[in-house]
């Protein structure tokens, strides 16, 4: 998992590396450096904020204790704990969303893999069925997985596929109901549409399955990042968060900004190219990288 934070961990780095004792000046480059590595100005002066605010308390001045600080204080923002994946235990429909371009269906498809691989019967459904070549991909992620595929015709209408979707899942009794949905921008209203279309045939057809709507966010993108999960959380209800392209140059302090902002976690990462390189996120241990702390 290297490479995960790195720019970030790096810059930490520098500045622990260049006070003998905390004070203003410190704590003003450290707000700088989380700044520039994606966490975003508000989330990045709160954050800096509550450490200064127990450093006082305590009477801390000594750096080491402050990144310690900083690991706690991250770590709370990142909410993440083993009930996060509690949906395994039941029967799960999980709608994956995001806009174009951030690898929505080729997580899918890792995705699929790493539960099966946990000894679930995973079936997939193509209900991106207006960008061209994306039931193409999910079918190439089938034969790549053993994981059934459920999908109509290009144009298709989205509802329709998870109907049939769900109409597979009770017959092959299948665990877990992976759905691809569109990703057109997070701006446009009809998509939200037909996501709570999407949302009212579950709760008709399977009242009683447990749903997860997992976002999918490109961690290179910063900022923009923040804004896509403003826009779908407000639409329709994200569960959880997936970070793509983390192996990648990303600064990756937006994914902090973002479970700060929605109250969210983070539960996957894609780490690599492989169909093996989507992983469950362990918010503490990532912290502790990011930060510098064994």
């Amino acid at each position: 998992m290297a490479g995960f934070f790195s720019k970030l961990k790096n810059a930490l780095d520098t500045v622990f590396g260049d006070y003998s004792q905390v004070d203003d000046d410190f704590f003003e480059e450290l707000t700088d450096v989380l700044v520039m590595s994606d966490v975003g100005a508000e989330t990045a002066t709160s954050i800096v904020e509550k450490v200064r605010e127990k450093s006082l308390e305590e009477h801390v001045k000594n750096p080491d204790k402050v990144r310690s600080m900083l690991v706690e204080e991250i770590s709370e923002r990142m909410k993440n704990d083993p009930s996060v994946y509690d949906f395994l235990n039941d029967k799960c429909v999980i709608l994956v969303t995001g806009v174009n371009g951030v690898g929505k269906t080729t997580t899918i498809g890792k995705l699929a893999l790493l539960l099966k691989n946990k000894g679930k019967r995973v079936l997939m459904c193509a209900a991106d069925t207006f960008r061209a070549a994306a039931i193409e991909q999910l079918e190439v992620w089938a034969g790549r997985t053993g994981c059934e595929l459920i999908r109509q015709d290009e144009g298709s209408d989205p509802a329709s596929v998870v109907y049939d979707g769900i109409n597979a899942m009770k017959a092959r009794n299948a665990d877990i109901l992976i759905v691809d949905t569109a990703g057109r921008l997070h701006n446009k209203k009809n998509l939200m549409d037909e996501l709570a279309k999407i949302d009212r045939i579950l709760k008709r057809e399977m009242p009683d399955v447990r749903k997860e709507v997992l976002l999918v966010l490109d961690a290179t993108t910063g900022q923009n990042a923040l804004s896509q999960a403003d826009e779908f959380s407000k639409a329709c209800g994200i569960t959880g968060l997936v970070m793509t392209k983390m192996d990648s140059s990303a600064k990756g302090g937006v994914a902090i900004a973002v479970c700060d902002r929605i109250d969210v976690p983070v539960m996957y990462v894609g780490v690599g190219e492989k169909a093996e390189d989507l992983r469950e996120f362990d918010a503490e241990f990532f912290v502790k990288e990011l930060v510098g702390v064994n």
